[in-house]
Parts: C-alpha cells; sequence; structure tokens
C-alpha cells in the first residue's frame, strides 16, 4: 500500500481557505482530516474520537511533553488545540492523504517534520482590505474582532514566503481551478 501525504493550509481569517478545501475534497476522493486534540470541553453532540479527541488541560500538557503532537496552540488559558503525531501516522500508514487546516507556525513545523511528505499550501486574500470587506460582509464579528483579525492576517502574511504554494483567493473559481491543479499534481507526481 502506497504512504499517504500531507497537504496543509494556512490562511487569514476570511481567505476562503474552508471553502477552497471543501471543493477539493468533493473533487480528489482520498483526502482525509485528521481527528484534532483539545482541552475544550465538547459542544452539543460532538463526540471524543469523531470530532476531536478531547482531553483534560493536564492530559494535553503531559502529550506535550511526550511530543506527542506535531503542532499544537494554547489559544487561550488552557485551551489547547493540536495535531496528533499518532493519528497522522495511523492516516498515512493506512495509505490515506491527510489535510490539515492549521496556523502558518503549526503548517512550518509539519513541514519540518515531514519534509517531501507534506505540501503546504498558502490562501492569500487579495489585498488587507478585501479582507476586511469579507469579514465585514460575513456579518459575524464585531468590530474590534475584525480589527484584531485583520493585524494576524499581516503577520500569518509575512510567512507566506515559505509555503510550497501561495494561492491567491481573488476569483474563486480559479482559485478553486489552481488548488485543484496544485494538489493533484502533488499527489499524482
Amino acid at each position: 500500500m502506497k504512504q499517504g501525504r500531507i497537504i496543509v493550509f494556512s490562511a487569514p481569517s476570511g481567505s476562503g481557505k474552508s471553502t477552497l478545501i471543501q471543493y477539493l475534497r468533493s473533487k480528489i476522493d482520498n483526502l482525509h482530516f485528521s481527528v484534532s486534540a483539545t482541552s475544550r470541553a465538547p459542544r452539543g453532540e460532538e463526540q471524543n474520537g469523531r470530532d476531536y479527541y478531547f482531553l483534560t488541560p493536564e492530559e494535553f500538557r503531559k502529550k506535550i511533553a511526550e511530543d506527542a503532537f506535531i503542532e499544537y496552540e494554547e489559544v487561550y488559558h488552557d485551551k489547547f488545540y493540536g495535531t496528533l503525531r499518532s493519528e497522522v501516522q495511523r492516516q498515512l500508514n493506512e495509505g490515506q492523504n491527510v489535510v490539515l487546516d492549521i496556523d502558518v507556525k503549526g503548517a512550518l513545523n509539519v513541514k519540518r517534520l515531514y519534509g517531501q511528505q507534506a505540501l503546504l499550501v498558502f490562501i492569500k486574500p487579495p489585498s488587507i482590505e478585501t479582507l476586511r470587506l469579507r469579514l465585514e460582509k460575513r456579518g459575524t464579528d464585531a468590530p474590534e474582532v475584525i480589527a484584531d483579525r485583520v493585524s494576524k492576517a499581516a503577520f500569518e502574511l509575512s510567512f507566506a514566503p515559505q509555503f510550497d504554494r501561495i494561492i491567491v483567493n481573488d476569483d474563486l473559481s480559479t482559485a478553486q481551478a489552481e488548488t485543484l491543479q496544485v494538489v493533484s499534481e502533488y499527489l499524482n507526481p
């Protein structure tokens, strides 16, 4: 059985990353998300092992100390999110291609660990101003939240040159076609 590969997507909030990943998964059969771990409590109908691996903050810290994550982040005090090395390795060994939707620092760590077995794709908005307008149009965030996301976007954009591919999402159908081509070529060299 052929070993799977990793495709990592990173982008500022509002860049269209989730839309592009959904499109890609509708066009390519063997793309699977890795189930992440978190120290937050389950919400609604979420189930352990299906939606997340739910850990206590203490369990999460213990796994960090054991180097069990390929990437993780403490988003808020005691609220961790991370990708378990064992989960990704199991999927790769089963021949699955694994899609990760993570932040820029986590993406670079995945590349450091997996080298050519991981493709890093950065989804870039056409401009910071376009990004601000997209976030405002969503109508889901308060102005101060939008300001924080735009500020974070500038930081994230500074990492784009370290990614294998940068796709500018100016026109959705063009970005979809380019994403599909980049990932297809990577999976079928």
